[in-house]
């Protein structure tokens, strides 16, 4: 019996998601597999964490001469016993299982009733601030005139006299 280690296609139409498989040769591609050896997610957006393979089965099928598919013969090479990018894919899998960090919303946006209170306040307290410059402006007038007064008539006494 040939055995070959392919992927056996799963999930839903636009969400593909694989299972990494040890299947006769002869077996369609998604027909009946002798074991499964791990899986592969597209939708996964961190390239290193796509595949990920129960190490020792994968030795143990390639040891007794199973063939990969041409895709599955390239993720083995990278993620597989003594893959290229075990490295990177432990750190991208880490990645994966760590919190996931979310930004702060910020402030409030305000609503419309509290920005036109707040414009009606602002107009408010200028038209108070502006009476009291305007009641201010006229009490000093007012003192001005009341000290003009008696000095007007103190000098319109002398000129009566003489």
């Amino acid at each position: 019996m040939a055995v070959c280690i392919r992927m056996k296609k799963m999930g839903r139409a636009h969400r593909a998601f694989f299972r990494i498989c040890a299947t006769d040769k002869r077996a369609p591609r998604d027909g009946r597999v002798l074991e499964e050896l791990g899986t592969y997610d597209p939708s996964v957006p961190d390239t290193d964490a796509r595949a990920l393979f129960n190490k020792e089965r994968v030795a143990h099928w390639l040891s007794v001469g199973a063939q990969p598919s041409e895709k599955v013969a390239i993720l083995i090479k990278k993620y597989g016993p003594n893959g290229s990018h075990l490295e990177q894919q432990e750190k991208a899998i880490a990645k994966l299982k760590g919190p996931k960090v979310v930004p702060d919303a910020g402030p409030a946006a305000p609503s419309l009733k509290k920005l036109a209170e707040e414009a009606a306040a602002k107009a408010a307290a200028e038209a108070a601030a502006a009476k009291a410059a305007e009641e201010a402006a006229a009490a000093k007038a007012a003192e001005e005139a009341a000290a003009e007064a008696p000095a007007a008539e103190e000098a319109a006494a002398p000129s009566a006299e003489g």
